[in-house]
């Protein structure tokens, strides 16, 4: 019984990953190439560690060319990495390279999955990776993939015999998927998810190799090949206009916050697989061997032959010609016993059969969210565009399950909208990523419930099942509640139907700063999710902190009003440091106190995510010098207002009002992280930004990557340093001072060991691992292991002025409240003013 309510939960599951898109609406060729399709009977797995590190390229082959069931296996979300195109990190940016994986699987047409395994920054050995990781939890998740999946052919990215010679998270889920290959057939591993799935035993796992993992083309030319196979990935696709390789190309720019835009390519291609376990095909194909038809499932040969006879005889011009063999084909399927293909085909068979009649079925919100307890509008549409019959028996409103009769025939192209009520039950959770409802660790996101982990998304409870007949045939059709408006600009613009808190509070800054014991005003949002919230407002202190007043009075009249409200906070006498977290309670007794982040891209739905709010308050020692910085933005950061947290007015200037005369009224310029990678024209802006250092300015520039730069590394500065991709992935690692007499450590802070205790994910990434004799490197610090890396912070006079180049990640540190790191930081804007020796 059980592994049957997971069937249909999967069933339900299959249009999932494209919630709040604008609906598909397949061609005439598309319908064709998904007949083909579902006369395949074979799935491929593709495993690595983050998102983007899928080769898009044979993913959209195995999809496209070969027909074959395709997922992909990312063992994190991708947590850890940089944001191009926002301010998000962390659990942030981890949602929105999810969405970014969803966007570049709809391109491709593979599907995604995920472990609990957080992305907790750079690891240079798979050995440190299993040490922050819950290896056992990862291995879990992994097998449950493979188990419900049930790929008769596994891909690694990576090399499970390399460790130390890549990203630790790249060779950990390569060895993970190597041991979870034999692991996901035994049935004494992992017996708690034989209740919902059963074991399975792959049939081939690959390592999908390249002349990269050999140090070059010639090693690779010269290499023993006799255990690889060879696929041309370049493949055209007429009904398409376009090459395999540009599909992947199109997919693999989805990931945007990464900066991995793609030129699609043309002509051949080879892709390389080296067998690691299972039997070598006879060919270079990489199902060959396995029987992919029909015939693999008791009682589907008759199933294949009739789809063949579908897929000779479709008709381009009218589909619908196809229905009534593709319903005696649903009929066939449905009468299998139960299993995977059963499960997987008789989805796609109804799929194509909608699709093939023209039927278009929305349901739509009147608004984009809803209170657990309210009632609000839905607009149903329904058309038939094609001559076969279909009737809508009735509507189930879902989660409530309101049933409505309508018996209502569908006429060829005659448009029909009734309007009904969605009750939103008062027991109903809010929408949010599961992953963040409960505080995991480090390494590993908390999630208990089996049927949730490896999900893309929240499965969304607000639905319409739409009860149908088809030329006599009943069917079910289920839809997502949608939200919709028509953008001046962009048109017709979809969004998720979201269940939100009646409340909802913020505080203004993540971090708040006493230098001294003079209070500070704290501001706090409340947001309404609804009409008419009252209640009152407070904020939880650390222990000896006050706040004035003690409460505020809170009437918002309607629904998605915001106000803000101040507190004066008094911080203890002796530097202590924690959280504020604000408090809204309503008359009833009930208490509020998350934030609601509302994340909005072109390229993805819009997401909103719920976490708890807080802000980091902190008494410390802290000096400062100067008052004005100019700040250029580079990939996006946070630390301007950080900055403004200990007393800098911060300008924000573009990079074309980085000229002589704007600058000189500064006490700093500051370029954000990535800046000589991301911003346009900064190479023209370089020259007046060294004279404004030249003439007695002080200039500090943050970490850039060996990639894509705009100016060659050794004309960054005014003297020569070579980047490197050096890095301390340890963020408890010794740092060492080489120069403990150096002003920057000195003035107007003295600088001390404690100072770097409490950083947070890594020390920093990118460091010099060269400069000319002009700069003076400050601080040494190196994982366990290896070699010093001294270039994380180097500075030079250049004429009157001082340049600084650092690679501690200041855009952590300090959005983090990480005391040390502000004090270090203030003293790098105040160098300027420092005593010469």
């Amino acid at each position: 019984m059980a592994k049957r309510l997971f069937t249909i939960l999967c069933i339900m599951l299959a249009g999932w990953t494209a919630q709040a898109q604008a609906p598909d609406k397949l061609t005439s060729a598309e319908i064709h190439e998904a007949i083909q399709k579902l006369n395949f009977l074979g799935s491929a797995l593709y495993v690595a560690a983050h998102p983007d590190d899928e080769n898009t390229r044979l993913i959209a082959y195995l999809a496209n060319e070969v027909k074959a069931e395709t997922a992909y296996c990312s063992m994190t979300r991708g947590d850890g990495g940089q944001n191009l195109i926002g301010p998000e990190i962390r659990e942030l940016l981890g949602v929105i390279r999810t969405q970014e994986l969803l966007a570049a699987r709809r391109v491709d047409g593979g599907n995604q999955f995920f472990t609990r395994a957080n992305d907790f920054g750079y690891s240079k050995h798979p050995d440190e990776t299993f040490t922050i990781w819950d290896k056992d939890q990862v291995m879990a998740d992994l097998v449950w993939a493979i188990r419900k999946w049930q790929p008769d052919v596994i891909i690694n990215r990576f090399d499970h015999r390399s460790p130390g010679s890549t990203h630790g998270h790249h060779t950990a889920s390569a060895m993970l998927s190597v041991e979870a290959f034999d692991l996901a057939s035994n049935s004494q591993a992992y017996r708690e998810q034989l209740k919902t799935v059963d074991t399975w035993r792959p049939r081939r796992l690959f390592f999908n190799t390249s002349w990269w993992f050999y140090g070059s083309r010639e090693n690779f030319q010269e290499a023993d090949k006799s255990n690889l196979i060879s696929v041309d990935v370049g493949v055209y696709y007429p009904r398409k206009g376009k090459s395999n390789t540009e599909i992947a190309a199109e997919s693999r720019s989805m990931h945007k916050c990464q900066g991995f835009g793609s030129s699609g390519s043309r002509g051949e291609e080879s892709e390389y697989l080296e067998l690691l376990k299972g039997d070598m095909p006879e060919t270079d194909e990489i199902f060959a061997g396995i029987n992919t038809t029909w015939t693999r499932v008791a009682g589907g040969k008759p199933i294949g032959e009739l789809l063949a006879k579908v897929e000779k005889n479709f008709n381009y011009e009218d589909p619908s010609a196809s229905v009534p063999d593709l319903l005696r084909a649903r009929q066939m399927i449905a009468g299998l016993p139960e299993g995977y293909w059963k499960k997987v085909k008789l989805a796609e068979v109804e799929q194509i059969i909608e699709a093939c009649t023209g039927l278009y079925l929305e349901a739509v919100a009147e608004d984009y969210s809803s209170t657990p307890g309210e009632e609000l509008e839905l607009a149903l549409e329904m058309i038939n565009r094609s001559d076969i019959q279909v009737k809508v028996r009735s509507v189930r409103i879902l989660p409530a399950g309101e049933d409505t009769t309508l018996n209502m025939m569908l006429e060829n192209n005659v448009a029909n909208r009734i309007y009904r009520n969605l009750h939103v039950p008062a027991t109903l959770g809010y929408t949010n990523a599961y992953w963040l409802e409960e505080e995991g660790t480090l390494g590993m996101y908390k999630v208990e419930d089996q049927l949730l982990r490896g999900l893309p998304e929240t499965p969304r409870p607000n639905k319409v099942v739409f009860m149908l007949t088809i030329s006599g045939e009943p069917m079910m059709v289920s839809k997502d509640i949608v939200y919709k408006r028509t953008d001046p600009v962009k048109g017709e613009v979809y969004r998720p139907f979201e269940v939100i808190p009646a409340a909802a509070v913020r505080v203004a800054e993540p971090v708040y700063i006493f230098p001294d014991q003079e209070p500070r005003e704290v501001t706090i949002l409340v947001k309404s999710g609804r009409d008419s919230l009252a209640g009152n407002l407070s904020i939880d202190l650390p222990e000896g902190w006050r706040s004035e007043p003690v409460m505020h009075e809170v009437l918002l009249e309607n629904k998605e009003a915001e106000q803000a409200y101040t507190f004066e906070v008094f911080p203890t006498q002796k530097g202590s440091a924690g959280e504020l977290t604000p408090v809204f309670t309503t008359s009833d007794g009930t208490s509020y106190q998350r934030e609601m982040v509302l994340i909005e891209y072109d390229h993805i739905p819009t997401q909103t995510i719920l976490r708890p709010a807080a802000a980091r308050v902190a008494k410390l020692d802290i000096e400062k010098r100067g008052e004005r910085i100019a700040y250029i933005m580079g990939a996006g950061d946070e630390i301007p207002a950080s900055l403004e947290q200990i007393g800098y007015q911060v300008d924000l200037l573009d990079v074309s009002d980085a000229t002589l005369p704007n600058l000189q009224g500064y006490d700093a310029l500051i370029l954000g992280v990535r800046a000589y990678n991301t911003v346009n024209r900064i190479e023209f802006a370089n020259p007046a930004m060294l004279e404004y250092v030249k003439q007695g300015g002080t200039m500090i520039v943050q970490y850039n990557t060996t990639r894509g730069l705009r100016i060659p590394s050794k004309d960054l500065g005014p003297y020569t340093f070579q980047l490197s991709r050096d890095r301390v992935a340890v963020e408890e690692a010794e740092v060492r001072f080489l120069e403990p007499d150096h002003p920057i450590l000195n003035f107007p802070n003295q600088i001390t060991e404690k100072d770097f205790e409490g950083w947070v994910q890594e020390r920093g990434l990118y460091f010099p691992d060269e400069w000319s004799a002009e700069y003076t490197p400050i601080l040494s610090a190196n994982d366990p292991g290896e070699e010093p890396k001294d270039g994380g912070l180097l500075v030079a006079r250049y004429g009157e002025g001082h340049y600084i180049y650092t690679g501690y990640s200041w855009f952590r540190e300090l959005p983090a409240g990480v005391v040390g790191a502000y004090r270090l930081f203030a003293n790098m804007i105040s160098i300027g003013e420092a005593p010469r020796p």
